[in-house]
């Protein structure tokens, strides 16, 4: 067969199986799973590969599935990706009862058309001048850190992330290269967007520490830690004029603890904070200085300060020569001019992290209505939504791996890695322990 020819052929697969992939898609939404909790969704996909007679692996990172179609070569590999977990959203129409969990964000989809993928491409592997990786990751939205901090407790995980645990633990060590489609809320229309950024971000846990005392009748004996947080609050908000706005900085903190009782000196006072941006120079330098901020605002008061630093997600990048072969045949299945290009993202997302050790594409594309992760959020086009990402993935896929793989061994010769998966674990721990200089980048 040709390349066209291979690609009819498998946009023919999929559409035999399209009642069968929205099928897929509609069950997960019903069926809403939290980060590391994804057992039933993790379930749909063994037993949707074992349909296929594509082997697999299972339970890595706890819930994550790894299927690999062997091409006729193996000497490059390609990943298709989708992420099981829901978010929290107990007002969802659709939420569980139970854990508040709802497909607002729309992973239901992604499963749904990576397996649609599968559907394409398993009968033509044979025609594949190197391999398909089917990867279902758990555990993208950052929810429920207590929980995850349990398990990191309990040594089952290291980071908070489903694929940061993916890079962490070797998983994706014999991937090349990988690429996945998202929802974009509130876009109904038959449309991808390609070439999108995402912001990367960090976060932070701070517990001011003063001393009690009446705060009727001695409050000069104590010490408020409150005044320490207020102050703090408006040190970072003065700070705001130091960024550049093509970095896109974030910065929003909350107070979750004022205070145990009203005529007590607040003693012990939590925040905790979010640090976005467009690159990882831009959230370490601001980083310093909201930890700057915090300090002196501790010391002006004479309070105490602990500053717990948690490793959020990379920045996003975009890999041209993916972008470019999803982006023609997107235009293939859905018009000229159906793309829209380089919209900012101002979110995160883990995918920035794999984008950072592959060459790798975050999609977006429409089909859905309401708000992201709020209770009008639902698939208004079913098709849309589960099929033509398939479909757009499975012939990308094919573009990478006609004639030897030539494509896929050009996007992996233009790349140049950020981290490999030793030191992008090295990089987050050392950031943890506080070891990382801004000025280093």
């Amino acid at each position: 067969m040709t390349k066209e020819e291979l690609k009819l052929q498998c946009l023919k697969n999929i559409d035999m199986h399209k009642d069968e992939i929205i099928a897929i898609g509609e069950d997960i939404f019903n069926h809403p799973e939290l980060g590391y909790k994804e057992n039933r969704t993790s379930a749909l996909v063994q037993r949707t590969l074992e349909s296929l007679n594509i082997p697999y692996e299972k339970d890595l990172a706890i819930t994550g599935v790894k299927g690999n179609l062997k091409g006729r070569k193996s000497d490059v590999r390609v990943m298709i990706m989708g992420e099981l977990d829901a978010v929290v959203c107990p007002l969802h129409p659709q939420a569980d009862t139970l854990t508040g969990a709802a497909h607002s964000c729309g992973h239901n989809s992604q499963i749904a058309s990576m397996l649609g993928a599968a559907f394409g491409l398993a009968p033509l592997a044979g025609e594949l001048d190197g391999d398909v990786a089917f990867v279902a990751v758990p555990a993208e939205e950052y929810v429920e850190l207590e929980y995850r901090e349990r398990l990191q407790q309990e040594g089952k995980i290291h980071f908070i992330g489903g694929k940061q645990e993916f890079i962490r633990l070797g998983i994706l060590d014999d991937i090349d290269m990988g690429m996945m489609v998202h929802s974009h809320a509130g876009l109904k229309d038959r449309r991808f967007l390609i070439d999108c950024d995402s912001s990367g971000f960090i976060g932070k846990l701070i517990k001011f520490t003063g001393k009690e005392a009446h705060a009727g009748s001695r409050p000069f004996d104590g010490i408020n830690a409150l005044n320490a947080a207020a102050l703090s609050l408006l040190a970072i908000n003065s700070q705001r004029e130091t960024f550049r706005e093509k970095d896109r900085i974030r910065i929003h903190p909350i107070i979750t603890k004022g205070g145990d009782l009203v005529n007590i000196v607040p003693a012990d006072i939590r925040m905790e904070t979010y640090v976005r941006g467009t690159n990882l120079k831009a959230i370490m330098d601001a980083s310093e200085k909201v930890n700057r901020s915090l300090k002196g605002s501790a010391y002006a008061i004479g309070a105490e300060v602990d500053i717990e630093e948690l490793p959020g997600y990379l920045p996003l990048i975009q890999d041209p020569v993916l972008s470019k072969h999803f982006a023609e045949n997107s235009e293939y299945l859905l018009g000229e001019g159906s793309n829209i290009y380089g919209e900012e993202l101002i979110g995160a997302t883990d995918a920035g992290d794999i984008s950072s050790v592959m060459p790798f594409i975050h999609l977006s594309c429409g089909g859905y209505e309401g708000d992201a992760h709020s209770k009008d959020f639902k698939v208004c086009d079913k098709e849309m939504a589960y099929v033509m990402p398939a479909k757009a993935m499975a012939m990308t896929t094919i573009d990478m791996l006609w004639d030897n793989a030539k494509e896929a061994k050009a996007a992996k010769q233009q790349y140049k890695p950020k981290f490999t998966s030793q030191s992008y674990t090295q990089f987050w721990d050392d950031f943890k322990a506080g070891k990382i200089d801004p000025e280093s980048f």
